[in-house]
C-alpha cells in the first residue's frame, strides 16, 4: 500500500508538470480566440481517446444508464474549460491555475443534492474559507482590470468542480475512463467547432505546434491524474494536485515574468493550507474510525 502511495504521489506530480504546461502552452499560443485554443487543445486529446477505445474490445460502447451523467460532465466540463482558457489569456497563470483549482471545494457543494452526500462542518468550514482565499485572488473592486475574467475563471472552477462530480457518478456505475475522455473531447470539439468556423484566424507553424504541445500536455495530465487515483485513494492524494499551481508560477515567473499580485499570495496560502488541513483531517478521522472498528 505505501508503494503504491507514492506511486500515485509520483504521478500527481506528473499530472501537475502536464496540466500547468498546458496553461503555458495556451498562453504561448498567443492573440487567437479563446474558442479556437478549446478546440485544438480537445482535438488533441480526441485522437488519443480514439486510439485507446480501437484497441479495447468493447470499443465506443456506452452504458444506457451513462448517457444523462456523461453529457452534464460534457456540458459543464466543457464551459469550464472554455472560461479556464479565457482566464489563462488575461490573468497571471498562477492566478487562472488557482481559482481553477477551487474545484474540489465547489464538489463538496454539488455533492449533497448530485450525490446525496452529506458533508460534514469541517467540509463546509473549509469550502467557506476557501471561498475567502478565491476573494484575494479575484480582488472585487471597481477598479480592478482583472475582476471579469477573474471571476470567469472562478466559474471554470465551478464547472469543474460539477464535471467532477458527475464523473463519480459514472464511477459508481463502472463507466470506463476511456470512454468519458473520448466524449468529453468529442462533445467541446462540437461545440467550439462552429465558433472556429466562423471566427478562424490564422495561424504561423509556432502558434499551431504550442496548441498541439498544449493538447499533449493536457492529455499528460489527463492520464498521469487518472493512473494516481487508481493507485491511492483522492483523500490520500488531493493535496499534492496543489503542486500544478506551483509549477504554473515558476512558468510564468522564469519565462513570462509574470510575478503574482501580493494578495494573490495570500489566496495561495489560504486555499492550499485549507486543502492540508482537510487532507489531514479526513486522514485523523479514518484512523479513529479504523482503531474503534478494531475494538469492537
Amino acid at each position: 500500500m505505501e508503494g503504491n502511495i507514492k506511486k500515485g504521489i509520483a504521478c500527481i506530480f506528473l499530472a501537475g508538470i502536464g496540466f500547468s504546461l498546458m496553461t503555458f502552452f495556451v498562453r504561448l499560443s498567443g492573440d487567437l480566440p479563446t474558442m479556437q485554443k478549446t478546440f485544438f487543445r480537445n482535438f488533441v486529446a480526441l485522437i488519443i481517446a480514439t486510439i485507446s477505445l480501437l484497441k479495447t474490445q468493447e470499443k465506443f460502447y456506452i452504458k444506457r444508464a451513462s448517457f444523462k451523467d456523461i453529457f452534464w460532465r460534457c456540458a459543464f466540463g466543457t464551459s469550464g474549460m472554455i472560461c479556464n482558457f479565457y482566464a489563462i489569456d488575461h490573468l497571471e497563470i498562477a492566478d487562472a491555475n488557482m481559482l481553477n483549482k477551487m474545484s474540489p471545494f465547489y464538489a463538496v457543494l454539488l455533492s449533497i443534492p448530485l450525490l446525496k452526500e452529506k458533508p460534514n462542518y469541517v467540509d463546509i468550514i473549509s469550502t467557506v474559507v476557501a471561498f475567502i482565499g478565491a476573494m484575494f485572488i479575484v480582488r472585487p473592486s471597481g477598479n480592478n482590470i482583472s475582476l471579469i475574467p477573474s471571476l470567469i475563471g472562478l466559474y471554470g472552477g465551478i464547472g469543474a468542480g460539477a464535471a467532477y462530480v458527475f464523473v463519480r457518478r459514472l464511477g459508481r456505475i463502472k463507466e470506463r475512463t476511456s470512454v468519458i475522455v473520448f466524449c468529453f473531447s468529442a462533445f467541446s470539439c462540437l461545440v467550439t467547432l462552429p465558433f472556429l468556423l466562423i471566427d478562424y484566424h490564422a495561424m504561423s507553424f509556432r502558434q499551431i505546434g504550442c496548441l498541439l504541445l498544449a493538447g499533449s500536455c493536457a492529455a499528460l495530465g489527463q492520464f498521469s491524474i487518472t493512473s494516481a487515483y487508481k493507485y491511492a485513494p483522492a483523500k490520500e492524494l488531493s493535496v499534492f494536485d496543489y503542486i500544478q499551481v506551483i509549477f504554473a508560477t515558476l512558468w510564468g515567473l522564469i519565462f513570462l515574468h509574470e510575478l503574482p499580485h501580493r494578495l494573490s499570495f495570500v489566496g495561495y496560502f489560504i486555499i492550499i493550507a485549507t486543502s492540508i488541513f482537510r487532507w489531514y483531517y479526513t486522514k485523523e478521522r479514518d484512523k479513529r474510525e479504523k482503531n474503534k472498528q478494531k475494538v469492537s
